[in-house]
């Protein structure tokens, strides 16, 4: 009789050793959202830059409680249906946290389904607001905010150009048309009023018709909210137009394809992004590692990208666990060295200090206004 119960005990052992051996050979699931293809696909391929350098780096090291780090892509293509059903996606493959979105107008709708999934949502890019202005326990961004950067904006035409007449425009996206309001707001709380504001459509070709309007009202700087690919068409069409009109928009056009394929109209035009991440002496080895691996730069949000994965990989650690509430009270008490410097976050999961600066695109390059 004893020999079966030895017998069980040991078949019962050698099934639990399976069961452990099993779940370490699995791995951790880390979802990554952007637009990785199309129009906006260079700002995707920042994203997923960022977050595959920090994948390799902790899977070189052993992964994360003892398993691999597994990336899962999910293409939104910058449209808010399809982030939606991105976001899903991620809940129903399980992954613990998110990197992403990269669009505002795609992380506000899909935090509230990470939210119900227990998914944490680290978003490098999104600076509208709203996304952390609803009490959600989840999100996080480590990049700023556009209230912060239309104040910057607003600042620079009104102190720094002395410019009044100032005419809007922007993409009728949460980011686009966010980031044209709160510059708008910044502006009257200068005593500026715009003398031109609308909207255009996203992937038109002819903005013509539209400069022929603002035109008309004969404004010394044209601000832009929107995404690079429009800001292209718009400063070339305008020149075209004869118009010499300031340009000036947001973080979304700092791209270099904006002044590759923008080319002598890109001249000239002033852009609000953080300061240059280039000297920022903790950002030196991701940088480094880019340029090993991609054989090129990196872009505006990379870092960022990098950065948000860290954050992830480091609260899932310490934490021992991969429970959404454990992961987010670790990131928002701690104080954090990342590779954009200290950062800490507030009660709704937005950074502390989020510093915004004036660029100018000059000889074919963005140089930093001092």
């Amino acid at each position: 009789m004893r020999w079966r119960w030895l017998w069980f005990w040991k078949a019962f052992a050698l099934v639990l050793l399976f069961a452990v051996n099993a779940q370490a050979a699995g791995s951790i699931k880390v979802g990554v959202a952007g637009p990785l293809t199309g129009d906006q696909g260079a700002l995707g391929l920042e994203l997923k830059n960022g977050v595959i350098i920090a994948a390799e780096e902790w899977n070189a090291k052993g992964g994360l409680l003892g398993q691999k780090i597994e990336i899962v892509w999910g293409d939104d293509q910058h449209d808010p249906k399809q982030a939606v059903a991105v976001a899903n996606k991620f809940v129903n493959e399980g992954v613990v946290g998110v990197v992403g979105h990269f669009n505002s107008s795609c992380s506000i709708p899909a935090s509230t389904i990470y939210r119900d999934g227990n998914v944490i949502q680290i978003t490098p890019a999104s600076t509208n607001p709203r996304f952390t202005e609803r009490g959600l326990w989840n999100v996080f961004r480590v990049c700023g905010r556009d209230d912060q950067q239309g104040g910057v904006a607003a600042d620079f035409i009104a102190k720094k150009l002395k410019k009044t007449k100032v005419a809007v425009l922007h993409d009728k996206t949460t980011y686009g048309q966010g980031l044209a309001d709160e510059t708008v707001k910044a502006l009257e709380k200068a005593r500026i009023k715009p003398v031109y504001y609308s909207g255009i459509t996203q992937g038109e070709k002819d903005y013509r018709p539209v400069l022929t309007a603002v035109r008309q009202s004969n404004p010394d700087v044209l601000f832009y909210g929107g995404i690079y690919p429009e800001a292209i068409l718009l400063t070339k069409q305008m020149r075209e137009l004869g118009m010499k009109t300031i340009f000036i928009s947001g973080d979304g056009v700092w791209a270099k394809e904006f002044i590759e394929i923008g080319g002598k109209a890109a001249e000239g035009a002033f852009i609000t992004f953080t300061p240059d991440q280039t000297k920022i002496k903790e950002a030196q080895g991701v940088i480094q590692r880019h340029k090993e691996k991609f054989g090129s730069a990196v872009g505006a949000y990379t870092v960022y990208s990098y950065v948000a994965a860290v954050l992830l990989f480091d609260a899932i650690a310490a934490t021992q666990s991969t429970d959404g509430v454990k992961i987010a009270d670790h990131i928002r008490k701690t104080k954090w060295k990342t590779a954009l410097g200290p950062i800490q976050f507030d009660k709704k999961g937005d950074v502390l200090i989020s510093p915004y600066v004036v660029w100018e695109v000059r000889n074919g390059k963005f140089v930093e206004l001092r």
